[in-house]
């Protein structure tokens, strides 16, 4: 199980890579998707997970662009085991699913996949591709997946450059208040 002076130690050694393909960091890319929870009146666990979303990416070292080397990094399963113990499953559900999310979103929304980055469309490809119909319709039935569609939708939207956020402690107090272990002292 992860500590949130662990998930802080990954962001303040791994947060500055550069989040692959876009113009952001990995952690502005966390804050700005928080944000955007944040803003659209998300719960405290919905805005934990638009936080730690992609903490799977700082748990290995594939280089800077996975998907340019044809790999998928799974980055949606590798940080469950650390989560795990530390937060529920209105935190987890929506990590899991944000990737299949992806997925489900080009099969349903008309013009979601044009408007995706390139290297989302390189790693929808990886990940599976685009959902066929009945696929889609049993990701949707899947408890947490429609928290998974919103975060994916933030997900998408969080890759401005320059954009001014909250700082990592304001969103890590959210996570606090719907941790397990709620009582985990402050670092």
């Amino acid at each position: 199980m992860i500590s949130f002076a662990d998930i802080g130690q990954l962001f303040a050694e791994r947060g500055g890579e550069r989040y692959a393909g876009e113009a952001v960091t990995q952690l502005e890319h966390a804050l700005q998707c928080a944000l955007l929870a944040e803003a659209d009146g998300a719960d405290d666990e919905l805005v934990t997970a638009a936080l730690l979303h992609d903490l799977g990416h700082l748990l290995h070292d594939l280089g800077d662009t996975p998907s340019l080397q044809g790999v998928d990094d799974i980055h949606q399963y590798r940080a469950l085991p650390f989560l795990r113990g530390l937060f529920g499953e209105a935190v987890i559900e929506p990590v899991k699913l944000h990737v299949d999310a992806k997925r489900y979103l080009c099969a349903t929304r008309p013009g979601y996949f044009a408007a995706l980055s390139d290297d989302s469309k390189r790693s929808l490809g990886l990940q599976g591709g685009i959902f066929n119909e009945g696929q889609a319709e049993a990701f949707i039935a899947q408890r947490g997946a429609a928290d998974a569609v919103r975060l994916r939708v933030w997900d998408d939207q969080a890759k401005t450059a320059g954009l001014a956020t909250p700082p990592l402690a304001h969103f890590l107090e959210r996570a606090r208040r719907c941790a397990l272990a709620a009582s985990e002292p402050a670092p």
